[in-house]
């Protein structure tokens, strides 16, 4: 037997257990990887998970991104190596994450930090030992002047000496090494036309990358979840801008939650389609984040949905022309006009130049913890773009405004549908007291729960 033919039977021995399993989960990327090929990502990290032993888990997933087609910028951070540095040679200011100033010491040792950790980044992708992850990898990593930066000055009456800020990118440099497939390595330092060194932090780094290069996608990858300071509960799944926003206004979040969602906010405002904060200590978290419905992070987007909008009493005629159809053929149960009108308030619809293509109805159920998702519909000539994702996601958001932990829905015909998106099945049982009186047992709908 030859070395390849043992590889391939390993290979089909790991998923034994489970082959079908295997084989829709991989049909199912499929999509994703269609989606990104060509695609930008810019994905920033701090020191912090190089010093937590990460970087050797980090970087098959990053070479298995790159050999899907997707292009990468990698921007690190250096706090806790600089700061050790500084420790080592008798200094007292020790960075955190608050602005201060980069004395002339500090600058060095922030040199310093940058070409170890750079070295190691190489030495990691370098690697291609038989039997791991690496194995046949090529890649090259590039790095180099590409960032113009100036001094931030003196603020308050402090002078911050060699704490600088991005200036300008060299975007043409940066796309000609992306497009030779080569994966770009940031340092958080920027050069001045005079040939001074300055230190730039790591979110704003790629925060400036990002927006230069139109990135489909910005990346933080973070030490734990985004999280308030007063629950134990963290902030998953997708949040508007304008929450997030909010939360920073309100100042409901932990210093470290704070600045990756001030700096992912100011992304998305700026023109990057997603941003991104993703737990590192989560084993092959980006990519669970990237290929998987949910994810398995905090993801921030534009608030586009200006076309979303609660429905009003003038929109039931548009609603019912939705609903008609999908009655007239079983899908759903007639409910008329009346019951339309009745329960107006549950509506949100999608409108575009004063045209209702879709709707969604959120009824509570809160004594259970549990909100129903209803009538979710898009017009046949204006599926296929995602709009049914933006109704579920935008269900998903009122049933945790509400304060519910679960989502139900019922149905004949999509069963599939609500399976790819995180819905398990469920029976009679699970649904809430009241709504198991009103059932409709000749229907035989089926039952669907998603955990939120």
């Amino acid at each position: 037997m030859s070395h390849m033919e043992y590889e391939t039977l390993s290979a089909i021995d790991a998923v034994e257990f489970a082959p079908a399993q295997f084989v829709r989960w991989f049909r199912e990327v499929a999509p994703y990887v269609h989606r990104f090929r060509g695609k930008t990502f810019v994905v920033g990290f701090g020191g912090e998970l190089i010093a937590d032993g990460f970087l050797t888990t980090l970087i098959p997933d990053l070479s298995l991104l790159s050999a899907l087609g997707i292009k990468l910028v990698l921007v690190h951070g250096s706090r806790p190596q600089v700061n050790e540095q500084l420790q080592l040679k008798g200094e007292t200011v020790i960075f955190g994450r608050s602005s201060a100033p980069t004395s002339p010491a500090a600058l060095e040792c922030a040199k310093e930090a940058a070409g170890e950790i750079r070295l190691d980044i190489e030495a990691a992708f370098s690697q291609g030992l038989p039997n791991t992850p690496m194995s046949n990898a090529h890649i090259r990593v590039i790095s180099g002047n590409f960032v113009t930066a100036r001094p931030l000055g003196v603020i308050d009456g402090v002078d911050f000496q060699h704490a600088g800020a991005v200036r300008k990118m060299d975007t043409d440099a940066l796309r000609r090494a992306l497009d030779q497939e080569s994966i770009v390595l940031l340092s958080p330092l920027g050069f001045s036309p005079t040939g001074d060194a300055f230190d730039i932090v790591m979110e704003e780094l790629a925060l400036h990358a990002a927006v230069a290069l139109r990135a489909e996608k910005l990346i933080y990858l973070s030490p734990n979840r985004m999280a308030f300071k007063e629950a134990s509960e963290s902030i998953a799944g997708e949040l508007a801008r304008a929450d997030a926003d909010r939360y920073l206004q309100d100042q409901l979040l932990d210093l470290d939650s704070s600045v990756f969602l001030r700096n992912a906010s100011l992304a998305v405002k700026r023109g990057v389609q997603r941003a991104h904060i993703v737990p590192y200590s989560l084993d092959g978290s980006i990519l669970l984040e990237i290929f998987t419905h949910d994810g398995v992070g905090t993801m921030v987007v534009e608030d586009t949905l200006d076309d979303l909008r609660p429905a009003t009493l003038d929109d039931v005629g548009s609603i019912l022309k939705l609903i008609e159809p999908l009655e007239a053929d079983g899908t759903l149960i007639p409910r008329g006009r009346a019951v339309v009108e009745r329960e107006v308030e549950r509506f949100t619809v999608l409108e575009h130049d004063g045209i209702i293509y879709g709707c969604v109805a959120v009824a509570p159920y809160l004594e259970d913890g549990m909100v129903e998702m209803a009538c979710l519909i898009v017009h046949p000539e204006w599926q296929g773009e995602g709009e049914g994702e933006l109704l579920l996601r935008h269900a998903e958001s009122r049933a945790r405004a509400m304060g519910a932990k679960r989502m139900f829905a019922l149905t004949t015909r999509t069963s599939h549908w609500f399976i790819k998106r995180g819905f398990v099945q469920g029976g009679i049982s699970d649904l809430p007291k009241s709504k198991q009186n009103l059932y409709n047992r000749s229907r035989n709908s089926l039952v669907f729960i998603k955990k939120l």
